[in-house]
C-alpha cells in the first residue's frame, strides 16, 4: 500500500498496546519499532528505534488512566517523530481525556481540553483521528483536521442483532437530558421509542434521578451514554428504571473510564449487561461477568487506511 510516495508507520504508546495491535494486524502491518518507558526518576523516555524521514506516521494512543502519563507519551512521541522529519503525524486518539473540561464551569476554571489541545498541536502534529468526543464541538478546539468517529453504529448493530425478535419491546432511554440527541440517534437506528431520565446533580460525581420521561413498564431498556466514570449516573438511572418496572435493563456507552467505585456499583446494580467499545483497555481483573467489550479497530483500520490513502473518509461516517 504506497498510494502517494510515502510509505505509512504505525506507532503506539502503553495506553492501549492490544488495540494497536489489533488495528496495525487489519491495516497488514506491524506496530513500528519504538521504546516508550521510564527514566529512573519517573520522567517518560521515548526513542524511534526505526527511520521515519518522510513517512506518514500514525501514532495511537488513548490518554485514559493514568491520563497525565499517556498524554506526555503521546506529547514526546509526536515530537519525537517530528524531529525524525516525518512527513505527516497523525495522532490516533480512541480516547480523549480533558474531554469533559470543555468550558468555565466556575469564574477560575481552566478550559482543559483547549489546552490538551494546543498541546498536541505545538508538539507538531498535523491530524487527529479520534471517536466520540464528549462534545462534538471540541473539534473546534484544534487548528488542525480533526476526524471524528462514532461508535454509536457498533453498539447500535450488537443490539439490532441482540435483540432481533424482539425489538418491539425495546426502548432506549437517554440517562440525563444532555445526552437526548446522542440516544436520538440511536433509537433511529433501532427503530424504537426514546425515553429521557431528568435528573440534576448537586455536585461532581453525584447525580440524583428526578423523573423519568417516557413508557419503560415491562420493556427492556437499553440506556446509552458517551462514556462511564464513576458509573453514578448510569447505576442510578438503571436502578431507578428497575424499580418503576423496566423488564431488563441494559446499558451501552463508547468509553468505559470506570474509574473509583464504579465497577462495584455496577456489579451491584440492576444492569443487567454493559455493552462499551475498548477505545480504553478492559484488563482482565477488572472485567465483570455483565460487561461486554466490542471492538473498534476495524473502523479504526478504515480510517487510517483512508486518511493514508487521501481518499474521502466521509463514507465512514455515512455508513455509522
Amino acid at each position: 500500500m504506497n498510494l502517494h510516495g510515502k510509505n505509512i508507520k504505525i506507532f503506539a504508546g502503553n495506553s492501549n498496546r492490544p488495540l494497536a495491535e489489533e488495528i496495525a494486524a487489519k491495516i497488514g502491518l506491524p506496530l513500528g519499532a519504538a521504546s516508550v518507558g521510564r527514566f529512573s526518576d519517573g520522567e517518560t523516555a521515548v526513542t524511534i528505534n526505526e527511520v521515519v524521514r518522510g513517512s506518514d506516521v500514525f501514532l495511537i494512543q488513548s490518554t485514559c488512566m493514568p491520563v497525565n502519563d499517556n498524554l506526555i507519551e503521546l506529547l514526546l512521541l509526536v515530537d519525537a517523530c517530528r524531529r525524525a522529519s516525518a512527513g505527516r503525524i497523525t495522532a490516533v486518539m480512541p480516547y480523549f481525556g480533558y474531554a469533559r473540561q470543555d468550558r468555565k464551569a466556575a469564574a477560575r476554571d481552566p478550559i482543559s481540553a483547549k489546552v490538551v489541545a494546543n498541546l498536541i498541536t505545538v508538539a507538531g502534529a498535523d491530524r487527529i483521528l479520534t471517536m466520540d468526543l464528549h462534545a462534538p464541538q471540541l473539534q473546534g478546539f484544534f487548528d488542525i483536521p480533526v476526524d471524528h468517529l462514532v461508535g454509536q453504529r457498533i453498539l447500535a448493530q450488537y443490539f439490532l442483532d441482540r435483540f432481533s425478535d424482539q425489538m418491539e419491546d425495546i426502548v432506549v432511554v437517554s440517562p440525563d437530558i444532555g445526552s437526548v440527541a446522542r440516544c436520538r440517534k440511536f433509537a433511529e437506528k433501532l427503530d424504537v421509542p426514546l425515553a429521557i431520565i431528568d435528573k440534576r446533580r448537586p455536585k461532581a460525581n453525584v447525580s440524583e434521578i428526578m423523573n423519568i420521561i417516557g413508557d419503560v413498564r415491562d420493556r427492556r431498556v437499553i440506556l446509552v451514554d458517551d462514556l462511564i466514570d464513576t458509573g453514578g449516573t448510569i447505576v442510578n438511572a438503571a436502578n431507578a428504571l428497575a424499580e418503576i418496572g423496566a423488564l431488563e435493563v441494559h446499558a451501552c456507552c463508547t468509553h468505559a473510564v470506570l474509574s473509583g467505585p464504579a465497577l462495584d456499583r455496577i456489579r451491584h446494580s440492576a444492569i443487567r449487561e454493559l455493552v462499551t467499545l475498548n477505545t480504553i483497555p478492559m484488563p482482565a481483573e477488572r472485567a465483570l461477568p455483565q460487561i461486554r467489550v466490542l471492538s473498534v479497530a476495524d473502523v479504526f483500520a478504515e480510517a487510517i487506511e483512508r486518511i493514508y490513502g487521501e481518499l474521502s473518509i466521509s463514507t465512514i461516517f455515512t455508513q455509522q
